[in-house]
């Protein structure tokens, strides 16, 4: 599987993948295969990435939404179409395995299935029965109880090359951990680890023995044509994902939708610190804002409320989020961002609201779903990074 080095994955309309990919391949039954196309550039640049399928069987165009990604209005002069790899059957039941390669169908990069997390998912837009369900943080807003459902995530390395053009996330995703030493606020990140849900991911397949340029890559994951997906974990990769079990572990997720606009918040654990005679909990927390309507918004500022379980309420206002204020539209509904907090306790919560604007200048409040900071784990050695 080939794809230019400067293909601009961030251009892709993610809500063009949604319908025309999801929906087109859903058409075809288990005898059609489909052959992912890109525009490959023959001179110095490259504009977009746009998938199109066509059918091995028949040879034909995967239905009207081809046009939709590949019209003569969108394929700039000089730009030829190179096969990319074989679209798979999306999974309705189950889940995918270690070595499976995927697009994203939301952020558009290509990427490969570390191995899966079972996630209890808190998703405030469905009401729930009494039982099972989640009670709200002291001072949240709302006063319903959620319910939790198991939901599948994936632990999954991205594609180098793609990581400079998603232009929809602020940073290229990475898991961070505290540093082994003494300074209780150094981090330190392993690029390209991304964390993706089970309905983001569009299987393919490839016939490249390295079809993913990753510095991990070759380290996790080993070719292996007897398996299908031909990729198989190596001892090192199962070693890295039991010692860094609890700071990768995803275990919550909290969704709430507002007038369209749907936040996603995921909690991380990160451990504790010894600072100034008094002990330092970190948390990281990604968090996604989906644009689910027609109309163009952007994010103009935010505001959180933060409880510690030794009492303090703190309050942080700014414009905004990590110095980004996005544009949610219908060609590119999504943005994804990751951010810190840390407590002098060793639980709390947060929650909050981001202010979105209208094209017409108005104004409207989104709900960031209250979520837990919870440090349940056990007292353990610093985790390890990805040193061998």
């Amino acid at each position: 599987m080939r794809v230019p080095e400067r293909a601009r994955l961030g251009k892709m309309a993610a809500s063009a993948l949604r319908r025309g990919l999801l929906s087109t391949v859903s058409k075809y039954n288990k005898k059609h295969t489909h052959r992912i196309l890109s525009v490959a550039d023959t001179s110095s640049g490259f504009e977009a990435f746009r998938p199109r399928l066509q059918c091995r069987a028949c040879g034909l165009p995967g239905g009207v939404q081809q046009r939709r990604f590949m019209s003569s209005r969108n394929r700039p002069e000089g730009k030829i179409l190179e096969t990319v790899g074989v679209f798979e059957a999306v999974k309705q039941h189950g889940k995918y395995e270690t070595g499976q390669l995927f697009l994203h169908s939301v952020f558009g990069y290509r990427g490969i299935v570390l191995f899966p997390w079972h996630a209890r998912l808190y998703d405030r837009d469905i009401t729930p029965p009494m039982s099972d369900s989640k009670p709200e943080p002291p001072g949240a807003h709302g006063s319903k109880e959620v319910k939790g459902k198991t939901h599948t995530y994936y632990q999954v390395l991205i594609d180098t090359r793609d990581c400079p053009h998603i232009s929809q996330r602020s940073q290229t995703e990475a898991v961070t951990f505290l540093a082994n030493h003494d300074d209780s606020r150094a981090l330190y990140a392993i690029p390209g680890l991304d964390y993706v849900s089970h309905e983001d991911i569009l299987p393919y397949n490839s016939t490249e023995q390295v079809p993913i340029q990753h510095e991990l890559f070759e380290r996790f994951l080993m070719y292996n044509p007897a398996k299908s997906p031909p990729f198989t974990a190596r001892d090192t990769l199962k070693a890295w994902q039991e010692k860094n079990h609890p700071w990768l572990e995803l275990s919550d997720v909290h969704r709430e939708t507002t007038e369209n606009i749907r936040v996603t918040v995921i909690p991380f654990y990160m451990g504790m610190r010894e600072a100034q005679n008094s002990h330092v909990y970190w948390w990281r927390y990604c968090i996604r804002l989906e644009n689910m309507g027609n109309e163009v918004v952007q994010l103009r500022e935010r505001h959180w409320r933060i409880f510690s379980l030794s009492g303090t309420l703190e309050t942080v206002r700014g414009r905004g989020v990590v110095g980004r204020e996005p544009v949610l539209s219908k060609e590119q509904p999504a943005f994804q961002y990751s951010s810190h907090v840390s407590l002098q306790a060793p639980s709390g919560h947060m929650w909050g609201t981001f202010r979105i604007e209208r094209t017409d200048g108005s104004h409207f409040d989104v709900r960031i779903p209250p979520f837990s900071l919870e440090s349940n784990k056990d007292d353990k050695a610093p985790p390890a990074g990805y040193t061998f």
